[in-house]
């Protein structure tokens, strides 16, 4: 059994990353393709429609794979998930449901007759199409990330026949988690989209410093993703005072913050030994930790031997410490990549011309830094709330199918994870090749289904 349930974490952790490599870029670009379209519409310049079909068309090909790795994760929660999808079936099945059957019929819809409706609809109604597309990706993600919020904090709820029942469908859907998940994910996905656009632009910059559609992405990009780096660093300041009071063992473990500290001082650097509890080597700051967790320099901040303590004599007996040292390097790289691109977000708008070639250089490979930062960001967010599924109802252990054999398992496992890499390789491939051409007057629809 735990050979089995080690491998479905696996299984369903892969899945995820490969998703949310793809799922940002959808939710922030899709924005960004409005906007200049609107730009389109209200100033009757065509460099804004070439840079709509441009930033379109990459829209268009990284959304296609979003769709495929979303569908297999579904299939997972009854195949390696029993336990879980049979506890959690009438919560979890509702926002996914909506998420279904509202939100991705809008965005594949009107995504349709965007693609197609280029020179046929008159413009305002067509721009109208993209604004509903970007609706739709983000009430999408708003109604995913709802039902993913009851996993982290449970409310609305009722315990009947060894099953939770929801017994208040407003209070799932204003999940007070997802107050902070939700914006956290909105402008980590801006911040994705702004540095893909600045990636590419830095590249063909730096063969044409003089393109105007470049020049003009260049502009626009810079400002959007510092908007969202902004954004996502200050919505993620008060979601971590958040998680200090609802789960208080996930944000000790990012912190590695074994004793209860008054003040508590933040770790910049250190070296875990979680079997003896200890930190060999731990450079900090005093009281900053008490002041990002409460906004004073003086307050208490639990640590995990009190935590885990208080655990066992509210649950019982067992091991309630994640994975610390994994938990601790994902929180800060996650942040470090967020500070720096706050730092190339800010040089950027201030060289609004794009002359430096430097500053282009970084660009063209800081396109990385959003999808670091995504995936760690999801990874702490997870692996944090361990041992736990669904938070203080159901264990990991007691969620998987207990009749599923651990070589099935392993099997799917790996033929996912190959299927997947290939299908990741050939988008970015498709991305890499699209982007690196130069705009032209064909229409999006055009240009998509070439590739």
């Amino acid at each position: 059994m735990s050979a089995a349930v080690s491998l479905a974490r696996w299984q369903f952790a892969i899945t995820t990353v490969y998703h949310f490599f793809f799922v940002p870029l959808t939710l922030g670009l899709s924005i960004f393709v409005a906007l200049l379209e609107s730009k389109y519409v209200s100033s009757g310049d065509e460099t804004y429609k070439k840079m709509t079909k441009f930033w379109g068309t990459l829209f268009l090909i990284n959304f296609a794979m979003g769709v495929v790795t979303g569908l297999v994760q579904e299939f997972q929660f009854g195949l390696n998930w029993s336990g879980y999808s049979r506890f959690m079936g009438d919560i979890f099945g509702a926002p996914l449901a909506i998420e279904a059957l509202l939100a991705f019929y809008i965005e594949s819809t009107f995504l349709g007759v965007w693609i197609f409706g280029w020179d046929k609809l008159p413009k305002k109604l067509h721009a109208a199409m993209i604004w509903l597309v970007a609706v739709g990706s983000n009430l999408s993600a708003l109604w995913i990330l709802i039902a993913n919020s009851f996993m982290q904090e449970p409310v609305g709820y009722a315990l009947r026949n060894g099953r939770a029942e929801m017994t208040n469908f407003i209070a799932v859907a204003t999940n007070p988690n997802v107050r902070f998940q939700w914006p956290h994910v909105f402008f980590g996905a801006m911040t994705t989209a702004g540095f893909f656009v600045l990636g590419f632009t830095a590249y063909h910059l730096l063969k044409n410093p003089r393109s105007e559609v470049f020049r003009k992405s260049f502009k626009w990009g810079a400002v959007y993703g510092l908007i969202g780096v902004i954004m996502v660093i200050l919505v993620g300041h008060f979601q971590g005072q958040h998680l200090v009071k609802h789960q208080p063992m996930k944000m000790a473990a990012a912190e590695a913050i074994w004793d209860t500290e008054e003040p508590a001082s933040f770790s910049l650097f250190a070296t875990i030994d979680q079997k003896n509890q200890r930190n060999p080597l731990n450079i900090t700051i005093p009281g900053v930790l008490s002041f990002l967790s409460y906004n004073n320099f003086s307050s208490e901040v639990e640590g995990i031997k009190d935590l885990q303590a208080a655990a066992e004599q509210k649950y019982g007996p067992g091991n309630y410490i994640p994975t610390v040292a994994l938990t601790y390097w994902a929180f800060r790289i996650m942040v470090g990549a967020g500070f720096l691109m706050l730092l190339l977000a800010l040089w950027a708008v201030a060289k609004g011309a794009a002359d430096d070639k430097l500053l282009l250089k970084i660009l063209v490979w800081a396109i990385f830094l959003p999808y670091i930062a995504n995936s760690t960001g999801w990874i702490m967010a997870e692996i944090g709330r361990q041992p736990w599924i669904v938070y203080g109802l159901q264990k990991v252990a007691d969620a998987v199918s207990p009749n599923v054999p651990a070589w099935n398992v392993a099997f799917s496992l790996i033929v996912f994870t190959l299927l997947y890499g290939v299908l990741m390789v050939a988008d970015v491939y498709l991305l890499l090749e699209y982007g690196k051409q130069e705009p032209s007057s064909e229409g999006s629809a055009s240009a998509a289904m070439a590739y």
